[in-house]
């Protein structure tokens, strides 16, 4: 499998190396995306500017 797709990429100019790496860098964008939705805080109505007075 590795083999054939190292041909087919051989085979197409420029964007046969970069499609690859720019899926890869979207999943890795949409993974740290989850991450800090998930494990970052959630604001509170304390956190209001209209609380602080």
């Amino acid at each position: 499998m590795l083999n054939t797709c190292l041909a087919l990429m051989g085979n197409l100019p420029w964007l046969g190396w970069i499609m690859p790496i720019a899926m890869l860098t979207l999943l890795g964008f949409g993974i740290a995306a989850l991450a800090k939705y998930l494990f970052t805080p959630r604001p509170t109505s304390r956190d209001l500017p209209e609380a602080r007075s």
